[in-house]
């Protein structure tokens, strides 16, 4: 199937579904906090109080849950909550799109490799095409979605096989890309083609992150151009996410983790070093996932929306992030590259 069928699947697909009783649709409220220039969106959902608590998977063990159970992202799959296959031509890599089974947004789906790979692993060049394809084509029906990857042990994930959701917001995007848009960027003496060079951060925010500005041409331009755009675009972030990393004295031993949030005008990487928060007024962990660091986070109770909100979001998600040396690595890089001979202009 082709994104474009993908997406027009969606509607009609997922009220079925949900009527059939194969995918649950946990109502919620949303109340608006705001904190460092973000109108952060935090949701109430109440009813995943009775959702019990999973542990942390194995991530590098064979795709079995730690209860016993089989992989969910693996085959035959709940019809219901299939809406198709995608295969990347240049690559051959094939792809499912599921429904997320235990939705609290309407219409999120996962884009999973129908071959098992690890949620440690990092992005491939089909990843970043196919899931843009699927930005692209939600768009040109008039909706906008937004794609995020949880990466490693510590960065929200919970299940080990390897996949992307993708969940439908409104017109001007999640917060966080509210303020990536107004955020002004040059790049005085940039040694292109060093794309490291062009990553840039949202310095009003108290935890590491590292952006980059996607054209807007690749809405109209070749496989190859997108591939090339956005594998680079990924490994430089990914880069400055491991010398983020190296420059944290006390971060854990192991392969580092991420949260990526991917729109069709940016792309962010910020590295996590814990997976929960642990709330001071209550002691109750507080998981943290891709979806708050794009503005978007979810509680359960009316109480825990207060303890958050008196705690500060940008304090928590501080606390599970790392401190931000992105200042301190572009310098560093530009006098690498001076170094090495190559002119600044």
């Amino acid at each position: 199937m082709t994104p474009a069928e993908i997406i027009a699947k969606i509607p009609e697909s997922f009220d079925k579904a949900q009527e059939a009783g194969d995918l649950l649709f946990f109502p919620s409220t949303i109340h608006k906090h705001s904190e460092f220039d973000v109108d952060f969106e935090i949701r109430l959902c109440p009813a995943l109080q009775q959702k019990p608590n999973l542990p942390t998977p194995h991530f590098n063990s064979a795709p079995q849950l730690s209860s016993g159970k089989p992989d969910p992202f693996a085959p035959p799959y709940i019809l219901n909550l299939c809406l198709g296959e995608i295969k990347d031509e240049e690559e051959g890599t094939e792809y499912v799109i599921l429904f997320n089974k235990y939705s609290v947004v309407r219409h999120h789906i996962l884009l999973i490799t129908k071959e098992y790979q690890s949620q440690t692993s990092p992005l491939l060049p089909p990843d970043l095409v196919q899931t843009y394809l699927l930005l692209l084509a939600a768009q040109r029906t008039g909706r906008r979605y937004f794609a995020f990857y949880n990466c490693g042990e510590l960065s929200g994930a919970s299940q080990p096989h390897k996949h992307l959701q993708l969940i439908p917001v409104d017109d001007d995007g999640p917060p966080i890309e509210r303020l990536a848009r107004k955020t002004k960027i040059d790049y005085p003496g940039e040694p292109y083609p060093f794309p490291r060079y062009r990553a840039f951060a949202l310095s009003s925010l108290p935890y590491a992150n590292h952006v980059r500005r996607l054209p807007t041409s690749l809405s109209s331009t070749s496989y190859d151009d997108l591939d090339r755009e956005l594998s680079n675009a990924f490994l430089s972030l990914l880069d400055l996410v491991v010398s983020t990393v190296r420059h944290d004295p006390d971060y854990p031993s192991g392969t580092p983790s991420y949260n990526v949030i991917l729109t069709l005008e940016h792309m962010h990487l910020i590295p996590r070093k814990k997976e929960n928060h642990i709330l001071e007024e209550t002691g109750e962990q507080l998981s943290v996932n891709s979806l708050g660091y794009a503005g978007l986070l979810l509680v359960k109770s009316e109480r825990e929306l207060e303890v958050v909100k008196r705690e500060s979001i940008g304090r928590i998600l501080r606390d599970v992030g790392l401190q931000s040396v992105h200042d301190l690595l572009v310098d560093e890089h530009s006098r690498d590259i001076v170094g090495e001979g190559l002119s600044v202009q």
